[in-house]
């Protein structure tokens, strides 16, 4: 359930800690429905600003993403999720990794990427635990 939710970027509506930050958010998919290939692309306010997903790996294990930032600032970085079965569910493990620089790289110098994102992704595995809870089982 959890694969499914993080695999189709349509279902991050769900989850995503970041579609609160703006209500006007403009989206838009291309490529797969789901799985390596699926692409998303969102516009938003200066909070959400504007980038692209595109899920390059997808086993029932590990989904890779490759994530770009355009606004506020350029980056580039990768991210994984990496489930484990842990009992009754399963363990998701959040992992962003990318090189700073710019604008980015003076921003990590005084605000570590752990400070700027964690929160955030801490909210957003609250809320896909959640969502996959609420998933009819099948």
């Amino acid at each position: 359930m959890v694969h499914a939710l993080v695999d189709d970027f349509h279902e991050w509506e769900k989850w995503s800690p970041w579609e609160d930050v703006d209500p006007d958010l403009r989206r838009a998919y291309s490529g797969a429905d789901s799985g390596v290939g699926a692409r998303y692309e969102w516009q938003g306010n200066r909070k959400a600003g504007e980038g692209s997903m595109e899920i390059t790996g997808s086993t029932p294990e590990r989904i890779a993403i490759d994530l770009r930032f355009l606004k506020p600032f350029k980056a580039d970085n990768d991210i994984e999720f990496v489930l484990t079965p842990a009992g009754d569910g399963t363990k998701v493990d959040w992992v962003m990794r990318g090189n700073n620089t710019g604008l980015a790289a003076l921003l990590a110098k005084v605000m570590p990427t752990e400070k700027l994102v964690g929160k955030d992704f801490e909210k957003g595995l609250a809320r896909l635990k959640a969502a996959a809870e609420s998933r009819p089982a099948g």
